[in-house]
């Protein structure tokens, strides 16, 4: 029983097999192919195919001998990729037989998919082709060759790496074992295991169809791989843009495998992903978003050719980030990092002005959207009302970026009730606010993502001329380490950001307890200059943040006098606290 809600099914006959076709979408929009992989059916594409069916025509089959297809007779020699490619043209002469088609392929679906869009008889029928952790064999052939004509230690290693990583392909070429396994105890187990080591969410995925699709796919394997890794064509070049997005976690394929990838594909986007091998079940938020750019783009005319040309150009590319306090200082610098590095953002201060401002600039520095919000942090209704407006029209976060705040001097006796208020209104529950908010939704779609928390090297750096900010921002490091763990079992990351003195206008506009207007001014422009002399660029923090997503770091002192006192606080805490005592140069 198919899980694609609203599909629209019909049969087509090929080959001496009959292949289920699932449709959904208007048949007047541009026609979306996708093709599974193994050992799985067309239902692993129901969460990206919903989603894609809001803009295109979008296409489903189940491969010969998979789902509700029929296998060939006899098995042996029936998944070439020839055969393959007969069933492709079939489907695609029914559903579209005057409009070439945008292929989308994933795994083994990825695989024949190169085949498609490189061979000769399909030219002119393949509008563009996005692939996902499956590689063109004829590539793959050629890169071993290389490696194994000029070894270098590093060549070596990348031979010895993927072939680890590819023991499931030995397994498959044993006979009969396989298809035992499947049929048996591995059949039964593989929803758990998916589960628990892919982390996909539980449902209706994968079908009952399962045990028998993996017995009479493993004839893919049987069929083409060690024909094509023998004797790779040499002419494989693809005739269509290509979109490459490549899940960095991937336990089968290595991303060494398209480094070279550039020889055969004359238009490339790359896009990479923080992700295991299941990508249609785990993001399909994120796959939509690409595969509607990418499909929009060549539509119009205008296939553009991404390449990774930073260290986190493209990393995320499509994903919706959230940055608070984003008007100036550190926070609109990890808007623009974002944009740079191919986000939508959305740019959330108090300042509508401001907001505004980083919002168009967001734009020109290379983020595809930008959008402006107006908000007080401390205001609990106006987040929620923020929050919901924000999934509503723009999605659920991939990346929350926590980072207003205000600062505050002065004693602990001088400091009043209402400054405590103040300063913990916008610090803490600012903060609480929008991990409370944003990360439920984060959680509730199952897709992981990350939290990151403005803090400060004050978290962990007693003074006594920063008691109330010092608390403040202890309880946000504290809460990081608290929330980080509770959400690591959903795949969400959450990280403390510690700066230390950083030339931004918070300096300007802290306020001191305990003081008259005019000294507080005076100290003001005081410590402006202070921090303005040690100008360290709010930008390096906004590289530190990105570099904790990626990397998903818990606590990160950006600064070296950040980094120092972190060391301090865990080897010689009694040295801090000495230093703690002194009076600032106020």
């Amino acid at each position: 029983m198919t899980v694609l809600k609203g599909a629209r099914e019909r049969r087509i006959r090929t080959g001496g097999i009959e292949l289920c076709v699932a449709e959904l979408g208007e048949a007047g929009q541009p026609t979306v192919v996708l093709v599974h992989g193994y050992p799985d059916s067309k239902e692993v594409w129901s969460e990206v195919a919903g989603r894609l069916a809001e803009h295109f025509h979008v296409v489903l089959y189940d491969v010969r001998g998979h789902g509700r297809s029929t296998a060939p007779k006899p098995l042996r020699g029936g998944f070439t990729l020839e055969k393959l490619t007969d069933d492709f043209l079939a489907v695609i002469d029914a559903v579209s037989p005057d409009r070439p088609v945008h292929l989308v392929g994933h795994d083994w679906g990825s695989v024949q998919s190169w085949e498609f869009v490189t061979v000769g008889r399909t030219e002119g029928r393949i509008a563009s082709f996005t692939s996902m952790s499956g590689p063109c064999l004829d590539h793959f052939g050629h890169w071993i060759d290389q490696r194994l004509r000029k070894p270098t230690p590093r060549r070596v290693g990348q031979l010895l790496g993927q072939g680890a990583k590819s023991w499931y392909v030995y397994a498959l070429h044993t006979p009969v074992l396989p298809e035992l396994a499947w049929r048996g105890p591995l059949g039964k187990r593989w929803p758990r295991i998916l589960q628990r080591v892919e982390k996909l969410p539980a449902g209706d995925y994968p079908t009952s169809s399962l045990p028998r699709d993996a017995a009479h796919g493993a004839w893919l394997y049987r069929d083409n791989v060690r024909a094509r890794l023998r004797r790779p064509r040499p002419d494989a070049h693809a005739h269509a843009p290509v979109q490459l997005i490549t899940p960095l976690d991937d336990a089968f394929l290595s991303e060494r495998l398209y480094d070279d990838l550039d020889r055969w594909v004359p238009q490339l986007t790359r896009r990479t992903l923080p992700a295991k091998h299941w990508i249609p079940r785990t993001r399909p938020d994120q796959l939509a978003t690409w595969i509607t750019e990418f499909v929009r783009s060549v539509e119009d005319g205008r296939p553009e050719t991404v390449k990774p040309t930073g260290k986190y150009a493209d990393r995320f590319g499509g994903q919706l980030v959230l940055v608070t306090g984003a008007g100036s200082g550190i926070g609109r610098a990890t808007a623009f990092a974002f944009a740079e590095a191919g986000a939508r953002v959305i740019a959330v201060d108090r300042d509508a002005e401001s907001a505004v401002r980083t919002a168009e600039l967001s734009r020109l520095i290379g983020a595809p959207e930008a959008w402006a919000e107006t908000v007080d942090v401390s205001d609990e209704q106006a987040m929620e009302k923020l929050a919901d407006k924000v999934t509503t029209q723009y999605g659920v976060l991939d990346v929350l970026v926590n980072n207003a705040g205000i600062g505050l001097g002065g004693s602990f006796f001088d400091t009043t009730p209402e400054d405590w208020k103040k300063v913990l209104d916008v610090n803490l529950w600012g903060v609480i606010h929008g991990c409370r908010l944003f990360g439920r939704h984060m959680a509730e779609r199952g897709q992981g993502g990350h939290i990151v928390n403005t803090a400060s090297a004050a978290a962990y750096q007693p003074s006594k001329a920063l008691p109330a900010y010092s608390t403040s921002k202890a309880a946000v490091l504290m809460l990081s380490e608290c929330l980080r763990a509770e959400l690591a079992g959903q795949g969400i990351g959450v990280s403390a950001i510690c700066p230390g003195f950083v030339n931004t206008n918070i300096t300007s506009t802290a306020r001191f307890a305990g003081v008259d207007a005019e000294e507080e001014k005076r100290r003001q422009k005081r410590t402006a200059r202070l921090y303005g002399l040690r100008n360290y660029p709010p930008e390096k923090v906004a590289d530190a943040i990105l570099r904790a997503v990626v990397r998903n770091q818990a606590v990160v002192p950006v600064t070296p006098e950040a980094r120092g006192a972190h060391l301090m606080s865990r080897f010689t805490p009694r040295a801090l606290r000495a230093i703690a005592r002194l009076e600032p140069p106020l």
